[in-house]
């Protein structure tokens, strides 16, 4: 299949729509600042055809899609001990809520909540220089240097008090290893990696293709692991919105609020859709509309 005629098309039809649904997250000065009106989108299939369109080579802030590399990383280190404080389940409430881990005293639900991704870079924090590890795992996998934004990592840690308050919660049932100010630093730092959306298409091509390094063919994780991530993102990777991604998408999705989605169809190949623009949930507005028309116009789903 020819994909870029496909791109074209979406990019075109949503053209009238730009800049007019959503609401840019405003809760620091560098993501209010990034004009609504973006919209990019790219794709690698997994024998290295690629396709593009719109605003695809601008770069923005990844935040929680950084969640699904901080997971593979921890993975990659620590194998099925690492289930032992997260869990695999959808929340169903909010990314940054405190009212589960009261109830479940101190163990996330899942690793693509805020409460996870932070007992995620606790592991990481564990194993060493947690943002220099997310930097060369990101670089390695969409094959050239990307950067994290200082900015909005100084942001983030200046007005982060929910999450303060979530890993101090998990801290006082004793599932922080590390101190809390080091394990929100990484946290806060992977958040603010910048990427395109072809580098993020990119880096997320060993997901199609069973674990396996988009370029090198070498394991990044197992082709089991592969499989639990895909499924994470299905069930969870879009906040409390996951069923509606699933009903409405048939993809495996990570979202974050600076506008963008990974996608990924196993087997054949992953994407990554950004506008800025969110809906209630968080995720993009324009973002999913885009992914609905791809699959609408390709028939391709795990469904």
């Amino acid at each position: 299949m020819q994909f870029q005629p496909v791109l074209d098309a979406i990019a075109e039809e949503l053209r009238p729509h730009r800049g007019r649904i959503g609401k840019v997250a405003d809760y620091i000065e560098p993501l209010a600042e990034v004009p609504i009106d973006r919209f990019g989108i790219a794709l690698r299939t997994c024998d290295g055809q690629e396709a593009a369109s719109g605003d695809w080579q601008e770069p923005f802030s990844i935040q929680s899609i950084s969640k699904v590399f901080s997971l593979t990383l921890a993975m990659q280190a620590l194998g099925d001990t690492l289930w032992q404080r997260i869990g695999r389940e959808p929340s169903g409430t909010a990314f940054n809520s405190l009212i589960q881990l009261e109830f479940e005293e101190g163990v996330p639900r899942n690793p693509f909540i805020n409460a996870g991704a932070i007992a995620v870079a606790d592991r990481l924090v564990s194993q060493g220089d947690a943002p220099a590890m997310m930097l060369a795992l990101m670089s390695s996998l969409c094959n050239e240097p990307v950067a994290i934004d200082e900015r909005v990592a100084a942001a983030e840690g200046a007005t982060g008090y929910r999450n303060l308050a979530v890993a101090n919660f998990m801290k006082s049932f004793g599932k922080i290893d590390n101190t809390v100010s080091d394990v929100l630093d990484a946290y806060f730092h992977q958040c603010a990696i910048r990427m395109d959306c072809m580098q993020l298409a990119r880096a997320a091509g060993f997901l199609c293709r069973d674990g396996r390094h988009p370029y090198t063919g070498a394991p990044v994780v197992t082709d089991r692991q592969a499989r639990r991530i895909n499924a994470l993102m299905l069930t969870c990777g879009t906040y409390d919105a996951a069923g509606e991604f699933a009903f409405r998408v048939g993809l495996p999705c990570k979202s974050g609020v600076g506008g963008g989605i990974v996608a990924v169809l196993p087997d054949q190949l992953s994407l990554c859709v950004w506008s800025p623009g969110l809906d209630k949930a968080g995720n993009s507005a324009l973002g999913q509309m885009a992914l609905e028309m791809f699959v609408a116009k390709t028939g391709l789903s795990v469904f």
